[in-house]
């Protein structure tokens, strides 16, 4: 079809994101969603994301995947399924988690949820190979900035469906304190949530990290996350970006800072914001956990682990979960 529904939650409108892109520039921090703003964004993740993932590039991490898939399909026995693709990306593993539901007979319903309207639309495409249409039902949201998250995945169609939430490749980049409970909030009693944490490798957590940082501090990654300030006006020459490791609360995570060597103001409308030598500003972390920190910090939040699966790097886990 030539026309496609999507759904827009308040989190991002217009006003609203205006709103989060000043907090970002006046507290020098930006928030993450805004590197996946444009379709040039997008594209430069997508690029970024099909040479660097362990998913894609790693055939141990996507047959963990595959593993995981296998299991959470296995689980209900529920006639119809309802998939809440949290943070969907380009739906890939959605996907593939969509052809083995089917393959049991099940009933399948797709809500791809992200703060993207091209990654979206993307997730739709793909996953269209694997159900109709109809039963998809794609949402634009700040899932963070989102008070009625809830209610936003509830349609007429899908209210006697069994829940199955994935979240893959997202909770490095929130705070645990914000994002899981509004995990938690989204998971009924007869609900599932499946996700995917980035690990530290081997049993020294501080070396671990250090092991995994080239995966950021690279040419790929350095395009991507540059593109929101040079859209904003800044130059490279105004300074340069630096990767370091951080110690926060007991969780260690990388951390990208770009570091003026010269002023520089930036303008959104009529609001003005100056950038001077010296300054700096995070465009980007990724906290890495231990499986044993991932339990803690679900636990807190009345989440039950129920399985892991650890690909054989020890860098990467995806884990099944309930309401504890």
């Amino acid at each position: 079809m030539s026309l496609v529904n999507v759904a827009i939650h308040s989190s991002q409108f217009p006003e609203k994101v205006r709103r989060d892109l000043l907090d970002s520039l006046r507290t020098r921090a930006v928030n993450h969603k805004f590197h996946y703003d444009s379709v040039k964004q997008t594209q430069k993740w997508l690029a970024l994301h099909q040479v660097h993932s362990p998913s894609r590039n790693d055939a141990d991490c996507a047959a963990t995947y595959d593993h995981a898939f296998e299991a959470a399909a296995a689980q209900s026995d529920s006639k119809s399924i309802h998939l809440l693709g949290l943070g969907c990306g380009g739906g890939q593993k959605d996907t593939r988690l969509l052809h083995l539901l089917k393959a049991r007979g099940t009933e399948i319903f797709y809500t791809p949820c992200d703060v993207s309207t091209a990654m979206v639309l993307t997730a739709r495409e793909t996953a269209l190979s694997v159900l109709r249409s109809e039963n998809c039902f794609p949402v634009v949201c700040d899932l963070a900035g989102a008070e009625d998250a809830a209610p936003i995945f509830e349609t007429r169609n899908t209210q006697h469906a069994t829940r199955l939430a994935t979240f893959f490749g997202m909770i490095p980049n929130f705070e645990p304190e914000i994002i899981l409970p509004k995990l938690a909030s989204l998971v009924g009693k007869n609900d599932w949530l499946l996700f995917s944490a980035n690990l530290a490798p081997g049993r020294d957590y501080s070396a671990g990290v250090a092991k995994i940082l080239p995966q950021y501090d690279n040419p790929l990654t350095r395009d991507w996350l540059l593109a929101f300030l040079f859209d904003l006006g800044v130059e490279a020459d105004d300074g340069e970006l630096r990767f370091s490791i951080e110690d926060v609360n007991g969780l260690k995570r990388v951390v990208a800072r770009f570091h003026f060597h010269r002023s520089r103001n930036v303008g959104v409308d009529s609001d003005r914001f100056e950038f001077r030598s010296g300054e700096s500003f995070r465009l980007f972390f990724s906290y890495r956990y231990t499986p044993e920190l991932v339990r803690t910090h679900l636990q807190r939040h009345g989440l039950h682990l129920l399985n892991q699966w650890i690909t054989q790097s020890g860098e990467e886990g995806v884990l099944l979960c309930r309401r504890g």
